[in-house]
């Protein structure tokens, strides 16, 4: 079994697509409608993608609680100063569980959290 891509339901599908470009890194694959009040973007890099899903007519609330996307970053000091370059905030941390692994999160435009890492040779 492969996984094939996680879905997030956007508010606001331009302000998404801007925030995993820009901020993430991650490169648009494929956008299309798909119905008259439906738009689903593509983002990814490598295998696993993450689809932006926008529907109009469902602009309800997104319940993230315990859920985050994680990626891979070269150093998190300089992230951490990209990031407040950009006018973001730091969610929590940053934090070394361990002497391998350090890490912080930031919030995306819908409020689902996003770790960014940094592998410590």
């Amino acid at each position: 079994m492969k996984f094939c891509w996680c879905t997030i339901r956007v508010k606001n599908l331009e302000e998404s697509l801007k925030f995993y470009r820009e901020i993430v890194g991650l490169s648009l694959n494929r956008r299309f409608k798909a119905g008259p009040k439906t738009e689903i973007a593509f983002v990814g890099a490598g295998e696993t993608e993450i689809e932006l899903l926008y529907e109009e007519d469902n602009q309800s609330p997104q319940q993230f609680e315990g859920i985050s996307l994680g990626f891979e970053v070269e150093s998190v000091d300089e992230m951490i100063k990209f990031i407040t370059d950009k006018g973001l905030k730091v969610h929590s941390g940053p934090v070394s569980p361990n002497p391998s692994v350090k890490f912080f999160f930031i919030k995306d435009p819908n409020g689902l959290s996003i770790q960014f890492v940094e592998n410590i040779k």
